[in-house]
């Protein structure tokens, strides 16, 4: 069964993918980026879809494997939320709402990860 910390982490990750679909839309659409709005598409759609993929994990290994690729997503999608930040792409507001969110699931999966490596007597 699924721990809670690991739930409410699949859910902050499915509001968040539910975000940057919409930041997809607006910068295509009203900012005409393609460039970055899709390569954040990209990673920070792939954060819940790792995640969502671990539920079915073979094995310990391949379960910390998943939140690891998750949590490389995680932290790419941070550089293209920074940049989209400095080519004044989204305001101070948006991007500090938004990377304020990705923090909480960065943190979320490394303290999951850790867990479970402790818990697997790989720590």
């Amino acid at each position: 069964m699924m721990q809670r910390k690991e739930y409410f982490l699949e859910v902050k990750a499915r509001d968040f993918s539910g975000r940057i679909v919409k930041m997809y839309q607006y910068l295509t659409e009203k900012k005409r980026e393609k460039i970055m709005s899709s390569q954040i598409y990209r990673s920070g759609t792939s954060i819940g879809a790792n995640i969502s993929e671990s539920k079915f994990a073979q094995s310990t290994p391949d379960y910390i494997s998943k939140l690891s690729i998750a949590l490389k997503e995680a932290n790419e999608t941070a550089y293209w939320i920074e940049n989209l930040y400095k080519g004044q792409y989204i305001s101070e507001k948006e991007y500090e709402s938004i990377q304020h969110d990705n923090e909480e699931i960065i943190k979320l999966l490394v303290s999951s990860i850790k867990t479970c490596k402790k818990r697997a007597g790989l720590l």
